[in-house]
């Protein structure tokens, strides 16, 4: 029967029952299970992130360049913004895809030569990846040259096609600069180097800002200063990582260019080839 306690809870009883020394001990080591597990996975979740977190950050400031671009054009004209949006939606969209699936193969064999500890093939395997999406480049430019009348045959308006024609004329460089870009990205990424990706992303981003603000407000070059920016911006991305990658910041996986990439392109181009495809 219980009564009043000292704290004056008539529901507790005076006396409790004594805990097991085990029922304790079990206790405890449930608890520290638990607190343990949790330290695990915030620890495993802070390293996923500082991996992923800047990667994801340099893809969507890409991606932001390509809406600011959009973005500006449509302060030109319902035309203008008409031809942009088609140049960079509907034919670099096209080879993006592409050009960024072949490069891909990049990723599967620098992390496997990273893993192996052959740092030199790393860059050997960049040149090869340089060579052959350079190639293909060349292969894809007709999409850029005859624009206008591919979109005048799919129905597009005369004047939209004309415009989107002569935007795809000066978008020719950032067609290349894919060639180049892509295999960096990959090469860096495999060594976990995701921090100066976001940083030059972050500067690009800021550089299609000013560029685009310039030719449209400024200047008033119109749809093709738009495609200068973009351009400009795009090769940026290029020259700062090639820059990073050469001044020693990669010295273990970099050592100059080689002519060992000449050899096995043909396996080279299969395999990317297939990883294009896939992702296409």
């Amino acid at each position: 029967m219980a009564s009043v306690n000292r704290n004056g809870d008539a529901s507790q009883p005076l006396l409790q029952e004594p805990v097991a020394d085990g029922d304790r001990d079990g206790g405890d080591h449930d608890n520290e299970e638990k607190t343990s597990l949790s330290m695990r996975v915030w620890a495993e979740t802070r390293k996923l992130w500082h991996i992923i977190g800047p990667a994801i950050f340099g893809r969507v400031a890409q991606y932001t360049m390509m809406i600011v671009t959009q973005a500006f054009a449509g302060h030109l004209g319902e035309v203008e913004l008409a031809a942009v949006s088609i140049g960079i939606n509907v034919i670099i969209g096209f080879n993006y895809g592409l050009l960024l699936g072949m490069a891909s193969a990049l990723e599967t064999l620098c992390g496997q030569a990273f893993g192996a500890k052959r740092y030199r093939m790393l860059g050997i395997y960049l040149q090869r990846s340089w060579i052959v999406l350079f190639l293909c480049c060349f292969l894809l430019l007709p999409f850029y040259i005859f624009a206008t009348p591919l979109l005048k045959i799919l129905g597009q308006q005369d004047d939209v096609a004309e415009m989107t024609g002569k935007v795809a004329l000066w978008l020719i460089p950032l067609h290349f600069s894919f060639a180049f870009q892509f295999p960096l990205w990959r090469f860096l990424q495999s060594q976990l180097k995701n921090q100066v990706l976001a940083w030059v992303s972050l500067a690009s981003l800021a550089i299609n800002v000013l560029t685009s603000w310039l030719s449209v407000y400024v200047f008033d070059f119109g749809v093709v200063g738009l495609s200068v920016s973009f351009d400009i911006s795009w090769w940026f991305l290029v020259l700062a990582l090639f820059a990073y990658t050469a001044c020693g910041r990669c010295s273990l996986t970099w050592t100059g260019f080689s002519m060992e990439a000449f050899s096995g392109l043909w396996e080279f181009i299969k395999l990317s080839a297939a990883s294009g495809v896939m992702l296409w």
